[in-house]
């Protein structure tokens, strides 16, 4: 059994460094873009390798500075997503600073609680009660709620180019 240990371990070591770089923190470019947006624009990756046209969306973030949304399952948000889609995200305007991210629909109760306690504080409207995420809508499944971890900065100035090949989603020496 002692001596599958070291390998065991070398493994696991190399898997959370790889896994470190891969996912890395949010730039503070992004986390002072983020604080001061009210919408963020996203487009996904078509099965042909190709960036979908940006929709401006609602969100919030996490603790860790993920970008969590809400949307209807029947999206093309959605549907690309869930067969693993990176998203490509615009934050503030469809020019504004962008990055490429990880993102997966989630039930994560950290990630419901806090679209659903966020909503009403950031839009006025969500306040009132329009567009307004509830755990009933996401359990249902009337709603989904989509957690877009950012995995690279892109050049300041990117823009989208819908139907020509989309960034790639590793990190910076990958």
């Amino acid at each position: 059994m002692r001596r599958y240990a070291l390998p065991i371990l070398i493994s696991a070591i190399a898997l959370f460094v790889f896994q470190g770089v891969a996912l890395r923190e949010v730039s503070q470019r992004d986390v002072d873009a983020l604080s001061k947006a009210s919408l963020i624009y996203i487009a996904t990756v078509r099965k042909d390798g190709n960036q979908s046209k940006p929709a401006p969306v609602w969100f919030t973030t996490s603790a860790d500075h993920a970008v969590i949304i809400q949307t209807s399952p029947d999206s093309w948000k959605a549907k690309r997503i869930k067969r693993g889609s990176p998203a490509i995200v615009w934050i503030g305007k469809s020019d504004g600073p962008a990055f490429i991210g990880k993102a997966e629909i989630t039930n994560d109760s950290e990630v419901v609680n806090r679209l659903i306690e966020d909503y009403p504080k950031k839009y006025w409207i969500a306040w009132a009660g329009a567009f307004r995420p509830s755990k009933e809508k996401i359990e249902s499944g009337k709603t989904v709620a989509i957690k877009i971890v950012p995995v690279k900065d892109l050049p300041d100035g990117f823009s989208s180019q819908p139907g020509t090949p989309a960034p790639k989603l590793e990190a910076a020496g990958h």
